[in-house]
């Protein structure tokens, strides 16, 4: 029998055949002194101390029931969170400090409002019925009587979405004036959903280009965003959640603002349930920050080949597609481009193994959609967000644009998958 959403209490019954799905993901980061809470939510000595933090995520797939986890991958001492709450934003809206009346939800750990995650580690909650609509918006409220000890966090600071911070308990406050708002995610790393068997997740891994440099705040109009959209609107992929998995300067090969993509595939993508494919697109900055020579942006082209490929044996391991996308240009940006066209050439080639090397299971031709035909170093100057390597929302909507719906179809893995 289905269960309308926000219902009173009830025992959580799950479907036989069901299985938990990503809906919403931030990988999780170390907030870096220019992202941590402003004064006086951070201490010399604590971080959130008696302070409640009220975030807004956009779910991709909906569900009748959910499950949150909690990050404390970079704290540097356990994480002792208070309480949690669900609720409905006023509206519907992304960013808005208010919920619906009636609609907060208490979210529990093992039966209790109370949950102390060591340093490193992260929370599952338990599964409460809180049903949540595709593509909608859902509020969730972090009180930390005693904060985060020592003076770190775990954030995702591009949240392109403001959050609000007030100081003591108001989980279950209708609103929270007088708040101080924030453009950054804290603690959440994931929201789940328990979902049919023909349900599953596309976990995009990537750096500011996914993180969504260029789009509107509150606007989720990155392109994982709008590949939702054209995805859960239509009847053979409404099942198919997207979930983003990039951050703004992250690297392939090397730490950068998180770290590298071969060290976190496995929290970031292959230790959650339900991913059925992998969309990889990064490696910009491993060129952009690698010395603008011909030996030393070889030497990164073939890191990054090889890298791609660890990824792919990676993910095929775990009965994951994995779908490459080429890099966009980034002609004219400062610093990135340099006058010998060192990093252009390494870009060309990386570009050139993607397409044609036969190891992904199929390629995204991001390069193709956002560069200038006239010019194709550079991205077509209507979706150029104005330095010349991030995109506006209408290039991050032709992006979603150029990802083939039918990629997401579920077809049965072919013999000798995971070979190598």
């Amino acid at each position: 029998m289905t269960r309308p959403p926000w219902m009173p209490e009830a025992p959580v019954v799950p479907r036989a055949d069901g299985h938990w799905v990503p809906t919403w993901t931030a990988m999780p980061q170390a907030a870096e002194p220019d992202n941590m809470p402003p004064a006086p939510f951070t201490r010399d000595d604590a971080v959130l101390a008696d302070a409640t933090v009220r975030q807004t995520i956009r779910v991709s797939a909906g569900g009748e029931q959910i499950r949150l986890r909690v990050s404390n991958a970079f704290g540097g001492a356990a994480l002792s969170v208070t309480k949690v709450g669900v609720a409905l934003p006023a509206g519907g809206r992304a960013g808005v400090s208010a919920i619906r009346p009636g609609t907060a939800r208490p979210v529990t750990f093992h039966g209790r409002s109370s949950v102390t995650i060591p340093a490193g580690a992260q929370a599952v909650s338990d599964p409460l019925y809180a049903g949540v609509a595709p593509r909608s918006n859902l509020t969730v409220s972090v009180y930390l009587a005693d904060g985060q000890r020592p003076a770190g966090t775990t954030a995702h600071p591009g949240s392109r979405t403001t959050s609000y911070l007030l100081a003591g308990d108001h989980a279950a406050a209708v609103d929270l004036p007088g708040a101080t708002p924030v453009d950054h995610w804290y603690l959440l790393s994931a929201l789940e959903v328990w979902a049919g068997p023909s349900a599953a997740a596309v976990a995009v891994v990537g750096d500011s280009l996914s993180d969504g440099r260029g789009s509107t705040t509150n606007g989720n109009d990155r392109w994982p965003d709008r590949l939702a959209d054209r995805l859960q609107s239509l009847p053979g992929t409404c099942g198919v959640a997207v979930v983003n998995q990039a951050a703004g300067g992250n690297r392939v090969l090397d730490d950068g603002l998180g770290p590298n993509a071969l060290a976190r595939l496995d929290r970031d993508v292959l230790a959650h349930s339900g991913v059925a494919w992998l969309i990889l697109f990064e490696g910009v900055n491993d060129i952009g920050t690698a010395e603008a020579t011909e030996a030393a942006q070889k030497r990164v082209a073939d890191e990054l080949v090889f890298a791609y490929d660890q990824i792919v044996t990676r993910a095929h391991a775990r009965g994951i597609r994995v779908y490459g996308a080429t890099l966009t240009p980034f002609g004219g940006n400062t610093p990135y481009d340099d006058a010998r066209g060192c990093r252009e050439a390494a870009r060309q080639a990386v570009n050139q193994w993607i397409r044609t090397s036969g190891r992904f299971d199929a390629v995204v031709d991001f390069d193709r959609a956002a560069r200038d035909p006239a010019d194709p170093r550079r991205l077509r100057a209507a979706y150029d967000v104005g330095d010349h390597l991030h995109l506006n929302p209408a290039g991050y909507q032709a992006l979603a644009d150029a990802v083939p719906v039918g990629l997401f179809l579920h077809e049965p893995l072919p013999p000798g998958f995971g070979f190598g």
